[in-house]
């Protein structure tokens, strides 16, 4: 339905590659030169900037693409809804969700899909992502949404949605009006951490890296097993925990909770849909593009 010129606008700009972008729709790269420059021709303007091998995007290229993921939203959200009029739909989902994902990401997009899908059923089980990897290999459920991944080949991730890890302090400690910290000062500190096979815990072990330190480093003052007992035991102590932003706008806007940035630390990861290799379920196949289009509509 789309303009294909505009299909290959936006693969350039999400791979900064005309030879990648070439490669993915099956087209040549003087193709990909061609369609461009009849955008460019069409708009008068310039979309992207060379410098040798690198390319970015012009001030009038960022506004054709915040204009372009709109359009083609609004595109696969026609798609969905129109064949959901022509599809009887019905049957039985097992899903599974580590702790974060269960407890602040996945309940309104369940509720959306049952309002569309009241026939499919879905049933929920949540663990930290070892657990939801595990119980998708042996079968206990046909999709699961986790917050890193593993080199399991049995299994095929797709991206979901960006997360950001940051760290948190309540709002009467030390370190609540402290603009930024150091990475070497994390160790005069207590921290409240996550268990073994969190994947929260993973990404941060292997964030802290980049800083030259581990988990391993961090004055460890108690292990907790979900972010619910994090936050409540982060209000009554004065530990510091890295916690997920979407797990606490809440106490953010409450101001209950503080953020302190770590000077050249950047903990982001994406949450991924997991399935066992192959076509998925065809309603897990449902339910991961139900997802998107309500985090990118919404």
């Amino acid at each position: 339905m789309a303009d294909f010129r505009l299909e290959v606008f936006y693969t350039v700009a999400k791979r900064s590659s005309f030879t990648k972008a070439a490669e993915e729709l099956y087209i040549t790269q003087p193709a990909v030169t061609k369609h461009i420059r009849e955008l460019e021709q069409q708009y008068n303007s310039k979309l992207f900037d060379r410098n040798g091998n690198t390319i970015k995007l012009t001030p009038a290229g960022s506004i054709l693409l915040n204009h372009a993921e709109a359009l083609f939203n609004i595109y696969r959200a026609i798609e969905f809804d129109m064949n959901a009029l022509l599809q009887k739909h019905m049957g039985l989902l097992h899903l599974g969700a580590s702790t974060t994902i269960s407890q602040y990401i996945i309940a309104p997009i369940l509720a959306g899909f049952k309002k569309k899908f009241s026939d499919i059923e879905l049933k929920l089980v949540t663990g930290n992502t070892e657990q939801i990897e595990k119980a998708l290999i042996d079968k206990e459920i046909e999709l699961g949404l986790v917050e890193g991944r593993s080199k399991n080949q049995e299994i095929s991730y797709s991206e979901f949605i960006e997360d950001e890890i940051v760290l948190v302090c309540h709002k009467n400690h030390p370190l609540a009006k402290t603009a930024e910290i150091e990475p070497s000062a994390l160790t005069k500190y207590q921290f409240i951490v996550r268990e073994q096979g969190s994947g929260t815990r993973q990404v941060i072990d292997h964030a802290l890296k980049t800083v030259g330190l581990r988990i391993a480093d961090l004055p460890v003052e108690i292990q907790l097993g979900n972010t619910e007992s994090i936050k409540s035991y982060l209000v009554h102590s004065s530990a510091i925990a890295f916690l997920s932003i979407h797990a606490i706008t809440k106490e953010l806007l409450s101001g209950a909770l503080r953020v302190i940035d770590v000077k050249d630390l950047s903990i982001t990861r994406s949450f991924y849909f997991i399935h066992l290799q192959g076509k998925p379920d065809p309603i897990a196949d449902k339910l991961m593009r139900f997802a998107r289009l309500y985090y990118n509509l919404k």
